[in-house]
């Protein structure tokens, strides 16, 4: 497995908010951890990253143990995180906002390329690449957000809530690229999402987390079609 999570438990002022959580995610797959608003998704995705420490499991990427280790060197091992609401560079251009995802990289780019490639993928930010990114729609922030992430070329892309405040024409874009950067690109990607449905259409695994803990596993169009998942998450 590239991602191996034990057992992970996540605390603030002593009041955990994640709880012996356990899962994997392989390279190449596309995997989603679905809940409510308040359960603890995010801060899993941050734990991973080592954005918030751990206060108990263990965390494997790339067959090394990295619980202990800080952010910026998981960053330099290949992972990247999409963070919730995209949190672009906002007095910064489009460009050097992807150039900033480039920075500290130990192992040589070749970043025209990249870049030509991102705006292949991503062509609304080729068009805006001289605009500020707080001129963008909520939309391209997102494009934005997830380009700068890939720039470097990651191993395992974390994307948190990436539908959050989005119109429903926009989460369907959002989706489709996340899709496409897995299934036509093989980029691994961990989804943390509030929109269950549209967030099990696109992965081939997912877990449904309940009060920091997991409270259901499987293949993802098993999850759709299990009814407690339907009345619960996908309001069906």
């Amino acid at each position: 497995m590239l991602l191996s999570v034990s057992d992970l438990t996540v605390a603030y002022a002593g009041v955990e908010a994640v709880s012996g959580v356990s899962f994997s995610v392989g390279e190449g797959e596309l995997v989603s951890i679905i809940g409510a608003n308040g359960a603890g998704k995010t801060s899993i995705l941050n734990a991973v990253m080592g954005l918030v420490p751990s206060s108990g499991g263990r965390i494997e990427f790339d067959g090394t143990n990295v619980t202990r280790l800080p952010s910026h060197l998981r960053a330099r091992r290949r992972m990247r995180i999409v963070p919730e609401r995209a949190r672009v560079f906002a007095h910064l251009t489009v460009r050097e906002n992807l150039l900033v995802g480039a920075y500290g990289l130990r192992k040589a780019i070749d970043l025209q390329k990249k870049l030509e490639w991102l705006y292949g993928f991503f062509p609304v930010l080729e068009e805006r690449s001289a605009q500020l990114a707080r001129t963008l729609s909520g939309g391209e922030q997102q494009q934005l957000s997830i380009a700068r992430a890939l720039i470097s070329d990651p191993k395992l892309l974390l994307v948190d809530e990436i539908s959050m405040g989005l119109m429903p024409k926009l989460v369907e874009t959002v989706f489709e690229a996340l899709r496409d950067l897995n299934r036509e690109h093989g980029i691994t990607i961990l989804l943390v999402e509030q929109n269950a449905l549209a967030s099990l259409r696109i992965s081939n695994r997912g877990y449904v987390l309940e009060a920091g803990r997991i409270a259901l596993e499987g293949n993802a169009d098993a999850l759709v079609r299990d009814a407690g998942v339907r009345e619960a998450y996908l309001g069906i």
